[in-house]
């Protein structure tokens, strides 16, 4: 008896556990309005609209990103993190070099078109001995730093 007991036992059990699982995939219309949105499930219950646009919600606060349609109405698409007026500054205050990046990341040191290239999110550029690193990530402070390989001295980079 005991035998029987555990042969119909164990697969009852896991058939039972099978048919608990939960359904992780949500509505195919429901989707398509958190994708029209600019929503997320989370958003949602925070008081963003599923029945407005991302426009509309942008407005509101509820959508981060700025959308395409409405590039004509001077929202900016695209911002790069790095774009904006940053200054160099000397070991001891005072200024090595003015940048420019602009959302494009096309960069100017000095009033000097140079190229630079992305490294690990950090956008990198050179203008003679000089090497400026100025990070994709805001957060992270003080990680904006320039060095000379000629003088051997080293600064910070600074959002003007």
């Amino acid at each position: 008896m005991k035998i029987i007991w555990k042969k119909t036992w164990i697969p009852a059990a896991a058939l039972g556990l099978l048919m608990q699982a939960p359904a992780f995939a949500i509505d195919a219309k429901y989707r398509q309005k958190l994708e029209r949105s600019g929503c997320t499930q989370m958003s949602e219950m925070q008081g963003c609209d599923i029945n407005k646009t991302k426009a509309e919600n942008a407005k509101a606060g509820f959508v981060t990103e700025a959308p395409a349609e409405n590039a004509g109405e001077g929202a900016q698409v695209n911002q790069s993190p790095h774009a904006g007026n940053w200054v160099a500054v000397g070991p001891s205050g005072g200024t090595v070099a003015k940048i420019h990046i602009d959302n494009k990341e096309h960069v100017k040191v000095n009033g000097k078109a140079v190229k630079a290239k992305r490294s690990d999110g950090a956008l990198v550029f050179k203008q003679g001995f000089i090497t400026y690193t100025i990070q994709g990530d805001r957060r992270m402070k003080g990680e904006d730093t320039w060095s000379d390989s000629d003088a051997r001295t080293t600064g910070k980079i600074v959002a003007e």
